[in-house]
């Protein structure tokens, strides 16, 4: 999957060893509310837009797993498909609130209990439960990501990552886009998602040890008093989110701080278990999915959307013959 501010592309190779691209011109989330193109505001919509992304790519590659024959293409084909619609925004909508249950609700009732057993003195009301919730927090990931790396579609998932970031590194060198000279580059980069999420989790317990231990008991039932705390919580998701983006970016540049450098570290090692070094034939994905999503870039919208079929990576794509299946953006 590749975005540019223009276009979103995303590839993959079918089980008949033939390649599928998904081509869109790309618009921005509510295009007229300008401030979230701000600085602090822009990470939330980053956020909101690389999740809408992350779930048409996964789906689209469900499709192509087990292509369908290409239908005609008339005006019943042409309609959207509101069921399919419907289908992917409930997975959104579930899957996000999954991982706030996880990442978020989890950490915090575990710090809880934790102290409860040992009897240790941690409240919400004071700096040590929120710096506990925060070690638990990255656990907790660390934990997930080291889980699904057991999977073998997992596995594969992160090999098409690290051929993405290899993908990239050849693009920032401004070499050409071959397999040959994407091999040698790294699989970890400093504007990783990974690297955020980890960024995401620093920014959450600075946030947490400043401003809730201010926040006055909510009930007198303590259970009653966790789960409406977390609740408290989740809405701080996207401020904390605002001010990681740009922490990252800060981070990705030359002219970074060491003692800032030092600090995004971690995540750069987290990149070393969500990616893995890419066979060649993944290299061909990525590298197929940035050329489309920059030739994109700069013909705009003068070319046609649709799914592009071709027999190889040097291939020449056939006509969009199934653009009424692809799922809406």
């Amino acid at each position: 999957m590749m975005r540019s501010p223009r276009s979103f592309v995303v590839v993959v190779r079918r089980p008949d060893g033939k390649i599928a691209l998904r081509e869109q011109g790309w618009k921005s989330f509510w295009p007229s509310l300008k401030f979230f193109r701000w600085p602090f505001f822009r990470g939330v919509m980053v956020l909101i837009e690389s999740l809408h992304n992350g779930y048409v790519a996964l789906e689209f590659s469900a499709q192509q797993a087990e292509p369908p024959p290409p239908p005609a293409v008339g005006p019943d084909e042409a309609k959207p498909n509101p069921p399919q619609q419907g289908g992917m925004a409930f997975s959104m909508v579930l899957a996000t609130f999954l991982a706030l249950g996880l990442f978020v609700a989890l950490p915090h009732l575990l710090t809880w209990g934790v102290g409860a057993w040992a009897r240790i003195p941690l409240d919400t009301d004071g700096f040590a439960f929120h710096l506990v919730d925060g070690v638990l927090r990255l656990l907790v990931f660390v934990g997930y990501l080291l889980l699904l790396s057991k999977s073998k579609d997992v596995q594969s998932l992160f090999a098409y990552h690290g051929a993405e970031h290899k993908a990239i590194w050849t693009y920032e060198a401004q070499k050409e886009l071959t397999v040959e000279n994407a091999r040698p580059f790294d699989t970890l980069h400093p504007r990783c998602g990974t690297s955020f999420l980890f960024v995401v989790v620093g920014v959450a317990v600075l946030f947490h040890v400043l401003f809730l231990p201010w926040v006055p008991r909510l009930h007198d039932n303590n259970w009653m008093n966790q789960l409406l705390l977390i609740l408290v919580k989740l809405p701080m998701v996207l401020p904390i989110a605002g001010v990681a983006y740009e922490l990252q970016r800060l981070t990705a540049r030359e002219n970074c701080p060491r003692i800032l450098r030092w600090l995004a570290l971690p995540g750069m090692w987290l990149q070393r278990i969500s990616t893995r070094p890419p066979t060649d034939a993944q290299l061909e994905i990525a590298l197929l999915a940035l050329q489309r999503a920059l030739k994109r870039e700069e013909a705009g919208e003068t070319l046609p959307e649709g799914l592009w079929v071709c027999e190889d990576f040097q291939g020449e794509a056939e006509p969009p013959l199934t653009l009424p299946k692809l799922a809406p953006s």
